[in-house]
This record gives structure tokens, sequence and C-alpha cells, in this order.
């Protein structure tokens, strides 16, 4: 038995692990996570795992402390190389390995970072992170002499993405990866797109010395704005850290939320599809879940959550879901993983294929007035009791509730939802009403029931 190791409490999150480096991550847990998560897959029958990194710079040691440990359970190793999330995804999904791991700290800031696993082709997440904690700390992992290979995928997956880009007329676009990991495939990409094409920021610098690579931040897209309007570009998009979110600019600056673009895309696939699911997570706005409808779809509400959205899609057979985070899930000719650069060649293939432009599909979508995603602080030994009490009151009262994720609360002129997140130690509201006045009264509400629980609405 080898000597187990502890990871830090904080680290082991719902959807993967993240940590600071130096402070509650190390190299030591990189090896002791390989040797874990090597051990479950030897257990399940599995021979092979593909390994990838993002563009950090503890990244690279990150990345030969896991090899380390999934070798030394008698697993082969592919190492797949730098790129971003999807990049790995596609190779462990293509190659046939039994498992994948990404070493990402995802939009976090620099000195971040972490691991997202797959497992059997199937989102890792939830109880089973949790377990790996525990197995890790036993010492009690598979003893063997693996195999490592280099079998990057940089090439493959670059042409697969692009093999389902469908032609009509050319456009004017603005790609910023944010130096992110997607900077080289984004590069790589646009060479065989028709039409014209501006990569920003596309080094891969893991400083991040343009703007935080968070597209579903609107100052983060500022950059994007600008260059899309010197450019008279028809569409920009940008990218989270590790390629798998997107954000999407149109030719007169306006910013698509996850919800718009999954409103465009949803119409496209339901096109062929009638009547298929295509699901969105409970922060998405009403408007999103009646024009599905509308199209012929069948809408449907999931948690909020990577992970929690794929296997929700396996579940129902859903060809597309997405989430207000900017994570898009195509399984529509696709993997059913999220993919940003896959999302943009489907969302251009659409609109080189219309008469009109990005703009005037905008401004056609319905608009509700809504809040943005409010956020604020609250202990992680508190945020999931706040969210039952506030349930409980609700309840008595006879609201309509729906509790799938946390509380939204429907009424006449709108809905507001609380939640908490399951990766921070933060609560997470949204609002949105026919109008102003009703904004204000359902801000209200979310504030009493926030305030009842020793919680401020911040302003």
């Amino acid at each position: 038995m080898t000597e187990g190791r502890s990871f830090h409490p904080s680290v082991l999150r719902e959807y993967d692990i993240r940590g600071i480096i130096g402070e509650t991550l190390y190299e030591e847990d990189a090896t002791a996570l390989g040797r874990a998560f090597g051990t479950l897959v030897i257990e399940g029958g599995g021979s092979r795992v593909c390994v990838g990194y993002d563009g950090r710079q503890s990244s690279p040691g990150m990345e030969a402390a896991l090899v380390e440990g999934l070798r030394s359970t008698g697993l082969a190793v592919d190492r797949v190389g730098l790129g971003p999330s999807p990049m790995l995804y596609y190779a462990a999904a293509e190659s046939g390995a039994d498992a994948g791991i990404m070493v990402t700290g995802s939009h976090n800031p620099p000195n971040h970072n972490g691991f997202k696993m797959v497992l059997g082709r199937k989102p890792f997440y939830g109880d089973a992170i949790k377990n790996l904690g525990t197995r890790a700390a036993t010492g009690a992992f598979a003893q063997g002499n693996g195999i490592v290979a280099d079998r990057p995928a940089f090439e493959n997956y670059v042409s697969r993405v692009l093999s389902d880009f469908k032609g009509g007329k050319e456009l004017s676009v603005v790609w910023d990866p944010g130096n992110g990991a997607a900077g080289d495939v984004v590069t790589a990409a646009v060479k065989d797109l028709p039409g014209r094409h501006l990569v920003i920021n596309g080094d891969i610098d893991g400083t991040f010395p343009n703007h935080h690579p968070d597209p579903t931040v609107p100052e983060n897209l500022e950059q994007l704005r600008a260059a899309v309007a010197e450019e008279g570009a028809d569409v920009g998009f940008a990218f989270d850290g590790d390629g798998d979110r997107i954000g999407i600019i149109d030719g007169n600056g306006s910013i698509l939320w996850g919800d718009q673009i999954l409103i465009i895309l949803g119409e496209a696939v339901l096109a062929e599809r009638p009547g298929a699911p295509i699901i969105a997570d409970v922060k998405a706005s009403q408007v999103l879940f009646d024009e599905i409808a509308r199209l012929g779809g069948q809408p449907v509400m999931a948690k909020t959550g990577h992970s929690l959205i794929k296997a929700k899609m396996n579940e129902l057979d859903a060809p597309l879901a997405g989430e207000m985070s900017g994570h898009i899930f195509f399984a529509d000719h696709y993997y059913g993983f999220d993919d940003a650069l896959y999302a943009a060649v489907r969302f251009l293939s659409i609109l080189s294929q219309q008469d009109e432009s990005l703009a005037d599909r905008y401004a056609r979508i319905p608009k509700a007035i809504n809040t943005p995603e409010l956020r604020f602080p609250c202990p992680d030994d508190r945020k999931f009791a706040v969210i039952e009490e506030v349930k409980a009151r609700l309840t008595e009262a006879g609201a309509n509730v729906n509790d799938i994720d946390g509380v939204r609360v429907s009424e006449d002129s709108g809905w507001w939802l609380l939640r908490a997140s399951n990766t921070q130690a933060v609560l997470v509201a949204r609002c949105e009403a026919d109008s102003e006045a009703s904004l204000a009264a359902l801000k209200g509400a979310l504030a009493v029931q926030l305030e009842a629980s020793g919680v401020s609405l911040p302003d």
C-alpha cells in the first residue's frame, strides 16, 4: 500500500477539482489524484486514459505529476497535449480511451488550477469526486508499470470541428480566445473557414494579460466589442480559459447571453429534429422556454452545472443543451460535450445560410427585463441551509416554486431565482419581469426572503 494523501477540503468540488497553487493544491495532489483515479479505472476493467492540459504556468508540472500517478497504477496514458478541455474530451471519445483528465483552472485567476474528468464517456462529478478524496487518503492504489505515449490530438480535433461547417455567404468574424487554451485551435481553424477572420488575444498566456477569460462578464467583452466595431464585423466570439464556454457579440455590439444563443441554435436543430427536447439550466429566461416550445421543441429546465446538464442530455437523448454561463452542448452530429469552438462553427453555419444579419436576428428575439446574475458571499456551511429555509417559507405561503435547483418562484409578472453555487461560497440570484416596476417588486420579494435568513441582497 502506498502512503495516502489528504486533499485540502476546499478543492473537491461538485463538478471538478479546483484549488490555489501552493496554497490548497500541489503537484503531490496531482500524483495522488492520478493514483486514485487510475485505480478506479483499473477496477472498472479499463486500461487507457487520455490527459490534456491548459495554458496556465502551473499546468505542465501538474500534468507531469498527474501522468506519473496514472502510470503507476498500470494504465496506458495518452498525452494529448496543450489545448482546450473539449480537445481532451474529443480525444478520449474518439480514441476509445476508458477515461480522460484535463488539467485546467477553467476561467479562474492565474494562480488557480484543477482537473476535469470523464469516465466511460460520461461526466465524473458529485459523490464520485468526493470518493476520490477518500480513496486518495487511504493509499489503497493499484500498482503497475504503465506506458506513457505522446498522442497529440490538435490536428484531428480541429479537422473534426470544421467538418460540420456548412457554408453559405462569407462573413466577417472576430475571435477572442482571451489568451486561454483555445488560442491555438482557434487560430488554426479560422485558416480553413471562408470569410474574413481576425483573432485577438490568440497567444496562449496563462497570466491572461489582456482581460480575464470569462465571457459572461461584460467588461471582459469590451476588447471584442471594439474590434467588431472597428472591423465592421458580422459577429464576434469569445472563449473562456479552457475553451468550453462561449460569448457572442453581434455587429451592433449587443451581447447574446447563453439562453439567446440557444434560441438561435435550437431553431436550426429543431428544423431537422422537430419535437426534440432542448435543455437549459434553471437560470435561463422564460423567453427561451417559450421560444423552444413555439419552434416545436420540448423545452426542459434542468439543474445548473455542466456535468448535470450532460447527464440530463444522456437521460433524455437531447440533441442540444445550454447554460447561461455559455456552456453549449451538442449531441446533434457531435459527442454531447460542451465545446465553444464547435458551437461557434455551428453558429457560423447558421449565419452564413441566412439572409438576415445576426443583429437583425437578435432584434427579433423577444426581450424580457431582467437582472444580471447576482452573486453574493455566503459561507459554504450556510448557503444550502439558506435555500432550504427560503423554500420552507415559500411553500408554507403557497408560492409557485420550482425547486429543481434552489428555488425559482413564478408570479404572473415574472420570476425570481435563488440557488447556492456548487463551486463557490456564494448564493446566486436572478429576477426577470415584464416591466421595471414588476422587476423591482420581485427583487423586493427576494430581499425579504434573504433578510429572513440573515443575508442582505447587494445593491
